[in-house]
């Protein structure tokens, strides 16, 4: 059988490296983006005629025409892959970090999602699969972490409403949203305190496998799944009441 031709935007560290790495080792054709070439560069060097890069900035206008390269020197792409994404614990309530946020969370997730979205209808036969990293955090607002709990809210929304939009225009083009918990990577505070965080490996084995099996929404891990059916049942008024430490720790700025 054909291995499907995925491009993962946000490979160069994290859960977006991990994951192309898993996939590249099983032997997909991979397309990988993000902003740091020399990680970019590595990554193709080590499965060369397999994986392609290019560099995009998510945040920049002409990050759909990136995309559009990329897909060029792939090939083509089955599967539309979004890992990129900020997080700036901002307890003191920073404009410059919630500006931040919003321009690679929300403006660039948008671009790049729709791009995606535009490829699959008009070039691909009206079908294909956009998946992305969203977080549990998108299910409850978490204090110190506003514009990323906020921002995360809105790319689980934006993809619910692209699936209602597809399947209204007769499109098969499907979404997978992954909501990790908290995982070691480099986008947390090294001094922070995360509850059940999981390792980087371990997640990335089940971020893969969700990419892969392309399920509607997936919790990462099963502990997560758990826990925010539970809290999905505390009212507003309590969880607002409830002490942020206990949800994150993060070092005092």
């Amino acid at each position: 059988m054909k291995k499907k031709k995925i491009v993962i935007m946000g490979a160069t560290s994290g859960i977006g490296l991990a994951v192309a790495e898993r996939l590249a080792h099983k032997g997909f054709q991979i397309g990988v983006a993000g902003r740091n070439e020399e990680a970019l560069q590595a990554l193709a060097a080590r499965y060369p005629g397999q994986v392609v890069w290019h560099r995009i900035d998510v945040t920049r206008t002409e990050c759909g025409l990136g995309l559009r390269k990329l897909i060029d020197k792939l090939g083509g792409m089955d599967v539309y892959f979004h890992v990129a994404g900020v997080l700036y614990p901002n307890p003191r309530v920073d404009n410059s970090l919630d500006a931040a946020t919003v321009r690679t969370n929300v403006w660039g997730f948008t671009q790049m999602v729709d791009e995606a979205f535009r490829y699959f209808r008009d070039e691909h036969r009206g079908r294909g699969r956009i998946a992305a990293v969203t977080s549990v955090a998108g299910t409850k607002g978490i204090g110190p972490m506003a514009s990323y709990s906020a921002s995360k809210r809105f790319q689980s929304v934006y993809l619910q409403a692209l699936d209602q939009l597809a399947r209204t225009q007769g499109l098969k083009i499907r979404f997978t949203d992954i909501r990790p918990g908290w995982v070691r990577t480099p986008l947390l505070e090294p001094g922070g305190r995360y509850p059940m965080i999981m390792p980087l490996d371990y997640a990335a084995r089940k971020v893969s496998r969700a990419v892969k099996r392309g399920g509607r929404v997936s919790y990462v891990d099963w502990r997560w799944h758990i826990l925010v059916a539970l809290w999905r049942l505390v009212p507003d008024s309590l969880w607002v009441r409830m002490p942020a430490d206990r949800l994150v720790h993060t070092p005092k700025s």
